[in-house]
């Protein structure tokens, strides 16, 4: 028969302030799910446009050409294969960085604030039984490294209206991105080799 769990011994006054300022971090958190709102209407006015555009509505095809235009580079006068992939690279950008949100929303508040007693329920994510620190560390560096390969790619559909130091720029940046992703799933590794080595002694 199992044994009750002794109930904790309360903090003393400062370590449970402490211990306490942990909520601070919450109406981060809220900010965060506004932010998430912020991208949600944006992806349907854009997928909106997308439509319009494609039903023939002018207002909405101007709106397009205007969001996939480059500064010094002719603007589109008809919506062609290139504009719709450029939208459509858009809107997965925006899915992405809504992805990086959800996680850091939700990865976090269980790491940092909070417990959500999420075991069990049917839509707990995959990602969350596992979750630490430094596990939400190398998720948000691939997810960041994503929305980098998203952004280069849209800067090569365009390459010809890019300087070539801007294009030779992008790229070092998104190499040093993945660099450092590599890095940090390589450190995570050994930390935790080397915690199951010690936890085996």
């Amino acid at each position: 028969m199992t044994q009750p769990t002794p109930n904790p011994r309360p903090l003393r006054p400062l370590p449970a302030l402490i211990f306490m300022s942990r909520w601070l971090q919450l109406p981060l958190y809220l900010g965060l799910i506004l932010a998430q709102c912020v991208y949600v209407f944006h992806f349907w006015v854009e997928l909106k446009d997308l439509i319009g555009a494609a039903l023939g509505n002018e207002a909405a095809l101007q709106h397009i050409f205007a969001a996939v235009a480059v500064p010094g580079a002719p603007v589109p006068n008809k919506l062609n294969e290139t504009t719709i992939m450029l939208v459509v690279l858009g809107l997965i950008d925006v899915v992405m960085i809504s992805n990086l949100l959800i996680m850091v929303i939700i990865g976090g508040y269980e790491t940092f604030v909070s417990r959500l007693d999420l075991d069990g329920h049917p839509d707990q994510p995959e990602w969350l039984s596992h979750v630490n620190a430094s596990v939400l560390k190398t998720k948000l560096a691939m997810a960041i490294v994503g929305i980098s390969s998203i952004h280069l790619l849209k800067t090569f559909i365009n390459a010809s209206a890019y300087d070539e130091k801007v294009l030779v720029a992008q790229t070092v940046i998104h190499v040093v991105f993945l660099l450092s992703a590599m890095a940090i799933a390589y450190t995570d590794r050994i930390t935790s080799v080397t915690h199951q080595e010690s936890k085996s002694h």
